[in-house]
Order: structure tokens, then C-alpha cells, then sequence
């Protein structure tokens, strides 16, 4: 039976995890799947036929480090998904600056390399809004985001201060539809459309992750929105194992960009009983091409 690993952490039991539903599908495959934290320094990654990043969502304390993990596992004979060189372009959201001179559209963005107190207010200007989120340009799950009104700004000097003061971020302007609506998840497997999640934050929130209250639900994408989503897959070099896709309705109906979720993003595979079957083929094909092709 051939071997997978999945690239966890330490300790998930803050964290909602789904990736124990591909077991069977893969197993059913020849697979058996073993799951690694990304800090476990003693794994020979030779014993493995290919190591799949699912769950280290850590990885923003240490991304350094992290990078130097995916390079050993590279290095192996094992076959990283999604590959390094995807990840190196995917971990810093600087990324989407190379989306928006593709012609995609991502949501209007301020991009800064450190914090001073006096650019708060400029920023509010800058964006025509009166309201901003402001975060890492390395970061996961909601991490030191913040949602900055121009009537509480000065709350957030210190915090903002102490969090950016030598740490590149960026900032975008409240998208009201997020709360309206919520944010749309569209996933791929391979070029395999596989199905789209609606996240909605809890009341007088703004994050939508399930760690932070968010809600979920399976909905049936719109065309648009999955043109969209599918003009963007189209701009990744090479082909991607998975994507997620994250949008939000814009004021003229049409849908901007997010983050494109690369790395380690939840597939939510709770949300659509076929998904697991879904990627389990996809992968399954994928390795199949690949390790005939360097036996």
C-alpha cells in the first residue's frame, strides 16, 4: 500500500478539522494516510510516496522555519502538494498584486511595509471608506486582523503600533457584504470544480472562520461567480492539487477576490458528502501520472 502524509501541527484541538474523511476514500485508492506535525524533526520523508500540507495552521508563527520543512520534504522522493514553489508565491498575500495585473479582480488594497501612526488616517481617505480591516501580509485564520472604524481609530494606535511596527501588512475597506451576505468559498480539485461553501460571520463580527463563530452553508454557486473563480485557477502555474477561492459581492454585483487559499486551507469537506470521493480521485490520478513518470 502506498504512503501519504498529511502536514499538521502539534495540537488541533482548538481548530475544526475534516481531513479524517478522506481515510477510507484514500485507503479505498491503495493509500494509507499518516498525519505529521510540520514540527516533528524526526520524519524520514523517503518513506513516503507523497506528503499532502492539509492542517499547519501554525505555520504563520515560524514561516521561515516552515519553508524549511516543505524544502526537506522536496528534497525527498516524497511529492509535495500543493508544491513549494506554489506555496512560496501563495504564503505572503503580496500575491494578489500579481493576480490584479493578470485582470483579476481583487478587493482595492493598500499594501505597506510598516506601521506609523500618523498614515492611520490617510488610510481611511485613500480607500473612501470609513471603515478598514488591516492585516499581516503572512497570516492565517484571522490572526492580528483588525476592523478599524474612522470614528475608534485611535483605539488601535498601540495595538497597531506594537503588531506592524516591523511587520509588512496591508489594507482594504470594510466589505459590508460580508456581514450582508457572507464570503463565498469555490474549490478545486486539480481543474475539478468540487463545490462552494457561503461563510457568514456571528453577529457583530467580521471573521467568518468556524474558530471565531462563523456559520457555513453548501449553496450552488452562480455563474458568474464561478467563471470567476475559474478565470482565477486559470492564472496558477503549475496546476494546484487544491484551491480555495475566497469572494465577496461587490457593490456593482460582480465578485472580487479575497484570498486565494493555496497552502493549507480547510476544504470543508463536511459540507459535500461526495468531496471526499471527489478529491480522493483527483489525487489518486494525479500521483498515479506522476510517479510512473520518474519510476
Amino acid at each position: 500500500m502506498k504512503r501519504c502524509a498529511f502536514l499538521s501541527m502539534d495540537n488541533l484541538d482548538d481548530f475544526e478539522v475534516y481531513d479524517e474523511l478522506l481515510y477510507e476514500p484514500l485507503q479505498n485508492r491503495g493509500w494509507k494516510v499518516d498525519e505529521i506535525s510540520w514540527r516533528n524533526k524526526s520524519v524520514d520523508w523517503d518513506q513516503y510516496e507523497a506528503v499532502i500540507i492539509r492542517s499547519p495552521w501554525d505555520y504563520q508563527e515560524a514561516p521561515n522555519a516552515f519553508i524549511e520543512v516543505l524544502e526537506e520534504i522536496e528534497s525527498s522522493t516524497a511529492i509535495l502538494e500543493n508544491s513549494l514553489d506554489i506555496v512560496k508565491w501563495n504564503i505572503n498575500k503580496r500575491y494578489l498584486r500579481d493576480l490584479e495585473n493578470d485582470g483579476i479582480e481583487i478587493v482595492p488594497t493598500l499594501w505597506q511595509d510598516e506601521f506609523h501612526e500618523d498614515q492611520l488616517p490617510s488610510f481611511f481617505d485613500e480607500l473612501d471608506s470609513d471603515e478598514i480591516v488591516i492585516k499581516p501580509t503572512i497570516s492565517a485564520g484571522a490572526d492580528n486582523t483588525f476592523w478599524v472604524k474612522e470614528t475608534n481609530q485611535q483605539e488601535y494606535i498601540n495595538i497597531l503600533t506594537s503588531v506592524f511596527k516591523d511587520q509588512p501588512f496591508l489594507v482594504q475597506p470594510f466589505m459590508q457584504n460580508i456581514v450582508n451576505e457572507g464570503e463565498f468559498s469555490v474549490f478545486f480539485f486539480g481543474d475539478t470544480y468540487s463545490h462552494t461553501i457561503l461563510k457568514t460571520p456571528k453577529v457583530n463580527d467580521f471573521r467568518v472562520q468556524e474558530e471565531h463563530g462563523g456559520r457555513l452553508k453548501k449553496v450552488k454557486p452562480e455563474k458568474q461567480l464561478l467563471s470567476i473563480a475559474r478565470e482565477s485557477l486559470a492564472n496558477i502555474t503549475p496546476l494546484p492539487l487544491y484551491t480555495r477561492a475566497d469572494y465577496v459581492r461587490t457593490d456593482d454585483n460582480s465578485f472580487a477576490l479575497m484570498e486565494l487559499e493555496l497552502i493549507e486551507p480547510s476544504l470543508y469537506f463536511n459540507m459535500d458528502s461526495e468531496s471526499p470521493e471527489r478529491f480522493a480521485e483527483v489525487f489518486n490520478n494525479r500521483m498515479e501520472k506522476r510517479l510512473a513518470s520518474i519510476s
